[in-house]
């Protein structure tokens, strides 16, 4: 049996997609409409003071494409919390006018297969930053799930330690070379959701997912082993892009 590797977990995740009814939204009263926004603006100036305190971390954007149009990203201490502001917001009245499009739930996860033998990686307050970490307000979104083969000869579960270790080493080398450009949050989701990772990708220069993406799919670690699901792209929203984009 090949040796697990050890994984330091951090904040839940909901990543939560949407689409407008427009037909429902269109056929709102003008006061129905109003109190809808006005809702939602409550609830991102919630999020804010949850994030304000350091307490999780809320990402708002528009979908780009015909997947979703509204994306909802959530990072909480406990499943608890996550399953409670979802609630809230069904029970709001934009919530009534929007169709579930696709939801992903996972924990904020770091692998050790770089770890220094004989440290504590938690005392490390970069290594904490990156388990609790504040979503930034970049320009563009990306998101998407994906898994390692379980395939014949190439069954990432059956390499040793060292192969997976070396392959992680040359992956996240291409990784660290897109600091400053993009900002990378993995969860993992065995357990927890269909697929094994999320990747979330936030850059204020969309074609910057582009280029880490392909140059990744170069790299071993996914060329053989990677299994990729749909990929959701899309651009920042706040209270005020929110309601010009629900104005008819």
């Amino acid at each position: 049996m090949s040796e697990a590797v050890q994984t330091l977990e951090g904040w839940y995740a909901l990543h939560d997609f949407r689409t407008i009814n427009w037909p429902s939204w269109r056929y709102a009263s003008d006061q129905e409409r109003a109190q809808a926004i006005e809702e939602l603006e409550q609830l991102l100036q919630d999020w804010q003071s949850i994030e304000n305190d350091k307490q999780g971390s809320s990402a708002f954007y528009s979908i780009v494409g015909q997947k979703a149009d509204l994306s909802f990203t959530h990072l909480r201490e406990t499943l608890e919390e996550l399953n409670e502001l979802e609630t809230a917001f069904n029970k709001t009245i934009l919530a009534q006018h929007l169709l579930p499009a696709y939801s992903y739930v996972s924990v904020v996860e770091l692998s050790s297969y770089m770890a220094k033998p004989g440290t504590d990686p938690m005392e490390d307050p970069h290594v904490a930053a990156r388990l609790k970490p504040i979503m930034p307000k970049s320009k563009h979104y990306c998101f998407y799930p994906m898994n390692k083969k379980r395939e014949g000869q190439d069954n990432w579960y059956m390499l040793s330690m060292e192969e997976r270790r070396e392959m992680m080493r040359s992956h996240g080398l291409i990784g660290r070379s897109y600091a400053g450009k993009v900002k990378q949050i993995i969860s993992g989701s065995v357990g927890l959701d269909d697929w094994e990772w999320g990747v979330t990708l936030f850059s204020d220069d969309a074609l910057q997912f582009k280029k880490l993406v392909y140059e990744m799919r170069f790299d071993e670690a996914s060329a053989r082993f990677g299994e990729f699901g749909e990929f959701y792209v899309g651009n920042l929203l706040d209270a005020d892009k929110a309601r010009q984009m629900l104005s008819l």
